[in-house]
């Protein structure tokens, strides 16, 4: 049998069995198959979570044949669960729609995306979770559900897999809109001084700091009623393929190799940073190409403890003199009432680590979320951590009535895996 291997190729498994439905009614099968013969089962995305999220040793559902639009009204559209966000995007923009906001990534599928808690940065705007209107999917059962409201709903949005699969997401869209994408360079310490009116100055607010400077890469992004003024094809090229990833990926080589130049690789990527400002479809200015591949660890925290998550953070790589090539990434959401969202009850900050992939570096991890935890952060579904259930009880209000509602859903585990056993602790029942 064939192995399924994530986008990082931090996380593999061999599964009992691959099965890739073509409906609800197939994926319903496979459940039921499942809970016969004593298996579990899982529908898988396309692998861009950093942890064991999707993985099962029974039967693995892969969503290639759930893709496209189902149906679609006044201010909604029903995709089928495997559908890539590129694709939505691309679909909604030839009916003259869009999402309203979402994150950088769109090889991610819709339910995937929105099962781990993908989010983009938005100063009243939330995650993809907040922008869905109703969920059908297959229950322990092999009943096929249709939720909109209540309990079920507000658990299921954010649900890691564990209510049940996902095989329709309803997403409220808006008419199609521009946004004004501002590029420009920014110092740490001026941003630490000034976050408040920085964090509520833009519709979405994104920046990047570079380790061992002072600099960041301020990205402000504001709906703009137009025209547009898109890059030059060569101009997008540049940016987003060449400087971003190719270029990118032989500095973080080099960092690998030679650590000790890191600091002076990071120094010259922030003398050449520019300003730069272009109009364009949303889509467009929301995604970006990530070809470089890392390993990163996300935690959500109150937001009124930035400043001092970032101070201690940059205190901490200094101190510590490991060489860190990737930017830290900060993002900003408002509260979210989808009850496993790392933004649950709360205006939440973002702050995102990575490692280049051939040079993982667990101590960073480790000691950046030593800071997160004692803030209150909440780590990423999607993303690498190290916290367990009786960790996350303490930091999510309605954690224990998502633990009961799966017993009562699931009470046998069949839609539980190793990952879930430590974030929920044990499904089975006895």
């Amino acid at each position: 049998m064939d192995a399924f291997v994530n986008w990082a190729r931090n996380q593999s498994v061999r599964p009992a069995e691959i099965r890739t439905p073509a409906s609800a009614a197939e994926v319903a099968d496979a459940v039921r198959d499942a809970a016969k013969t004593g298996r579990r089962v899982r529908m898988t995305g396309t692998g861009h979570s950093f942890t064991g999220v999707a993985l099962t040793d029974g039967i693995l559902l892969r969503p290639g044949a759930l893709t496209g639009v189902l149906d679609a009204g006044d201010g909604w559209v029903k995709v089928a669960a495997g559908t890539p966000l590129h694709a939505l995007n691309e679909e909604l923009h030839r009916r003259g729609l869009a999402l309203a906001n979402m994150g950088d990534i769109t090889a991610q599928t819709a339910a995937g995306a929105i099962q781990t808690g993908t989010h983009g940065t938005g100063r009243h705007v939330g995650g993809l979770a907040d922008q869905v209107v109703e969920l059908e999917m297959v229950l322990a059962d092999g009943s096929v559900t249709t939720v909109r409201e209540g309990d079920l709903f507000d658990a299921a949005r954010v649900g890691l897999g564990a209510l049940g699969v996902l095989t329709a997401v309803t997403f409220r869209v808006e008419p199609a809109f521009l946004l004004r994408n501002r590029r420009e360079p920014m110092a740490l310490s001026r941003i630490l001084d000034t976050l408040d009116d920085l964090t509520e100055a833009d519709d979405h607010l994104d920046f990047f700091w570079l380790p061992h400077t002072d600099t960041c890469l301020v990205k402000r992004n504001n709906r703009d009623t137009g025209p547009a003024r898109p890059p030059a094809a060569f101009k997008r090229w540049l940016d987003n393929v060449f400087l971003e990833n190719t270029l990118f990926g032989a500095a973080c080589a080099l960092g690998a190799r030679f650590p000790g130049a890191v600091p002076s690789i990071n120094g010259i990527s922030a003398r050449v940073l520019g300003t730069s400002e272009c109009v364009d479809t949303s889509y467009k200015i929301f995604t970006s190409v990530r070809e470089v591949r890392f390993l990163e660890m996300e935690y959500a925290i109150p937001r009124n403890h930035l400043a001092q998550a970032l101070r201690e953070t940059r205190d901490l790589v200094e101190r510590a003199g490991w060489p860190i090539t990737f930017p830290v990434e900060v993002r900003v959401t408002p509260p979210s009432d989808a009850w496993l969202s790392t933004a649950y009850g709360r205006p939440s900050a973002y702050v995102a680590c990575h490692v280049y992939r051939q040079a993982p570096n667990p101590a960073y991890f480790d000691g950046v979320e030593e800071i997160m935890v004692r803030l209150g952060g909440r780590p990423h579904w999607g993303k690498l951590h190290t916290r367990d259930a009786d960790y996350l009880r303490g930091v999510y209000p309605r954690f224990g009535d998502f633990l009961a509602l799966r017993r009562e859903m699931d009470p046998d585990g069949l839609f539980s895996n190793d990952y879930l056993d430590r974030v929920l602790g044990a499904s089975r029942e006895g």
